[in-house]
């Protein structure tokens, strides 16, 4: 597969991306364990579909216990904050708090090998940082007290998983995607024994909802897995990177065309500014390091 092939793929899963909020949030009321228990159970067997079609492929479940704790506690994680985000918190706003794991991919692909910390990418994260501040001053909430607090803290450190999770996975490179299905699996069944000790179960209330969830489990929580797996390790992960940033702007244009969010004007300052503080940070990290004239 050629570079060009694989950041098409990864491009793939951005879009695939775009789409999460608004799923979840059509997707009813049903608890955040229990929907990533059911759309990962989906997810996982889109990976089982090809040890099917070639049972060789089923030997990429034998990994170390590194390699499962970052792929299991990767998904699992992040999922069950994003979709707790979503149930406490309005969507819109909370799917862009989540929406600045591109810029932490940048921030944290400065500690891999061989790269730094620019003067750019810190300033990107000011700007970010910014935007997530508009959306409270935008809701008058800006206090400790506030009553989305949880799900505002929620969509901050899944941020930080996604983030962590995808610059790992650029250091297990030759860990073959077809792993990612028993990833997928282990987060289902983590998420079900979650969702029996914590959750109340509540059951899709008509056909469209299932439709929502089901579109999830094959989509965002599914096929674009193994694409940003493919997208990463093999393609072009800095243009990858920059075209992230679009992800918060198709997915808060999506929530308010569904009727699921306003279009506020701090709404769309907030996405100005993350997309920016982001782009920021991006170009930076793009840029050659200055070369050094040696002093005779």
């Amino acid at each position: 597969m050629t570079t060009r092939s694989a950041t098409r793929l990864g491009l793939g899963a951005i879009g695939l991306w775009s789409l999460l909020a608004l799923l979840t949030a059509a997707s009813g009321r049903m608890p955040a364990f229990q929907l990533a228990s059911i759309t990962f159970a989906f997810g996982g067997l889109v990976g089982v579909a090809a040890w099917v079609l070639e049972p060789r492929r089923m030997k990429a479940l034998h990994q170390p216990p590194l390699v499962w704790l970052v792929g299991v506690g990767g998904l699992f994680g992040y999922h069950a904050l994003y979709f707790a985000a979503l149930r406490l918190a309005p969507p819109a706003e909370a799917g862009l708090i989540n929406y600045l794991w591109p810029l932490l991919i940048v921030l944290f692909s400065a500690l891999l090998p061989g790269e730094r910390l620019r003067a750019g990418q810190i300033a990107g994260a000011i700007i970010g940082f910014g935007g997530v501040v508009t959306l409270f001053l935008g809701r008058g909430d800006l206090s400790l007290g506030g009553a989305y607090l949880p799900g505002f803290v929620c969509a901050f450190a899944a941020a930080f998983f996604w983030a962590g999770y995808s610059v790992l996975s650029r250091v297990f490179g030759a860990v073959p995607t077809d792993a990612v299905a028993g990833f997928c699996l282990a987060t289902s069944v983590l998420s079900l024994v979650c969702h029996m000790l914590f959750e109340q179960t509540v059951w899709p209330d008509d056909g469209w909802q299932w439709l929502a969830i089901a579109g999830l489990g094959l989509g965002p929580v599914g096929l674009a897995f193994y694409l940003w797996d493919i997208g990463v390790k093999r393609g072009d992960i800095r243009f990858l990177g920059v075209a992230a940033y679009a992800a918060p702007v198709l997915s808060t244009l999506l929530l308010v065309a569904g009727g699921f969010a306003e279009p506020t004007l701090s709404l769309a300052l907030a996405c100005a500014l993350i997309v920016a503080g982001a782009f920021t940070a991006s170009r930076a990290a793009s840029r050659p390091a200055p070369s050094r004239t040696p002093q005779s």
